[in-house]
């Protein structure tokens, strides 16, 4: 019966879902098969020798009433000290309502415990490690879960715990080795993982004006993993601002290549380059061959701006007409028409163009997803903010069923 509760408290957690709730559907689990079991008799003895007190803390925890399964827990300690399920469920309980320093105390104090079994020292350990991380105290969450690997090397969870912090603290080269580690040990595909961390890493190196070593950086990503997005728009405006425009431009069009659905992004850093380049041949070419390949809102959109720089006004208001009747509710392409048909002294066509606008305008174009948990940013992030996966964030468009009943999913 306690090994079964050790392995409660001192299995793997999933901390994505909350340390006390996987206690409470393990513990809810365990009541019941122990009170149906041949530990019957076992569970009586203990009963009576007074540990209720422990299992009625699983029932508080079961019945979402941590304070109370904290004094039931302190009583059961208090009755018998050297029950270690007991001092681990209130270190998960006090570190779940943030009192740290509590379940850092009481995590030690396990840990120092003579003839502990190694298992429950490792297990300790790593959850001391979560709560100096929890608390802030990330090089000291660093010693601890580096300590776990010491005697478990192919301790993944430790691993995952000390690449997370790297990233937290924007240290992209040893989150880079880290997941090198990770990838020895876990099947699967990590390279997009890893294109990331080299894009993110050459970005802290051109903040820091270091360009030479940012472009091996970005190129590193693209030769680890061809189709990461981000890289390709980080270096082509590394090549812009260095005024190596062709670069910039070929760069740009490989998201174009890669993922469609993230042309957008490249057609912002096209409309930036118009007023800097004598030569737009390059720009019109992408946006012909967008046009032609993947014929979207945006493409039309960008297409738009690029001919009405050229001068050519009725062509850039029929890429526009065009751009709105694939979406109505794109009001960047709407405000756009309006602002052309008002510069040119088209009034009333501008007037009917921003009665329109008007009816549309609680209808966002843009939304965004992730295809993991559901997490909805207000923005475009390569790392999902909740469940911190990377590529996991999907952009989500009103089908034309929800803008005509004026529906938009929330």
């Amino acid at each position: 019966m306690w090994e079964e509760i050790k392995n409660l408290f001192f299995g793997p957690i999933d901390l994505r879902f909350g340390v006390w709730l996987i206690v409470a559907f393990v513990g809810g689990f365990l009541v019941d098969r122990f009170i149906r079991s041949r530990s019957a008799e076992k569970l009586k003895k203990k009963l009576d020798k007074g540990d209720k007190a422990f299992f009625q803390g699983i029932q508080h925890i079961l019945s979402n009433e941590p304070d109370q399964a904290i004094e039931q827990f302190t009583k059961s300690v208090q009755i018998n000290s050297d029950t270690i399920e007991t001092y681990v469920a209130l270190g998960h309980l006090y570190r779940s309502k943030g009192d740290i320093e509590r379940a850092i105390r009481i995590r030690q104090g396990i840990i120092l415990r003579p003839n502990l079994d190694k298992e429950i020292r490792l297990r300790a350990t790593f959850d001391l490690g979560l709560d100096y991380r929890k608390g802030g105290f990330l090089n000291r969450a660093i010693l601890a879960f580096q300590e776990v690997l010491e005697d478990d090397p192919n301790n993944i969870e430790a691993l995952e715990q000390i690449e997370r912090i790297y990233e937290d603290i924007y240290d992209w080269e040893k989150a880079f080795k880290t997941r090198q580690a990770i990838s020895k040990l876990v099947k699967g595909n990590h390279r997009h993982i890893l294109a990331h961390q080299q894009t993110e890493l050459g970005k802290i190196q051109e903040k820091n004006g270091d360009m030479v070593r940012a472009e091996k950086s970005y190129k590193k990503a693209i030769s680890i993993f061809d189709r990461c997005v981000d890289v390709y728009l980080h270096l082509g405006d590394l090549y812009f601002s260095q005024q190596r425009h062709k670069k910039a431009l070929s760069t740009w069009k490989r998201v174009v290549d890669v993922v469609p659905q993230f042309t957008f992004l490249a057609y912002q850093r096209l409309e930036k380059a118009y007023s800097k380049m004598k030569n737009l041949k390059g720009v019109e070419d992408i946006l012909r061959e967008s046009a032609r390949r993947n014929s979207d809102s945006f493409t039309h959109l960008a297409l738009a701006r690029y001919l009405y720089n050229k001068g050519e006004v009725d062509s850039a208001l029929g890429e526009l007409n065009q751009a709105i009747k694939s979406v109505p509710s794109f009001l960047n392409a709407r405000k756009f028409m309006g602002e052309i048909l008002l510069k040119k002294g088209r009034n009333e066509e501008a007037l009917e163009a921003y009665k329109d606008l008007l009816l549309i305008l609680d209808f966002p174009y843009l939304k965004f997803q992730c295809s993991n948990c559901g997490y909805r940013p207000d923005e475009l992030v390569w790392k999902c903010p909740q469940c911190l996966k990377w590529d996991s964030i999907d952009i989500i468009k009103p089908s034309s069923s929800d803008l005509s009943n004026g529906n938009v999913p929330s």
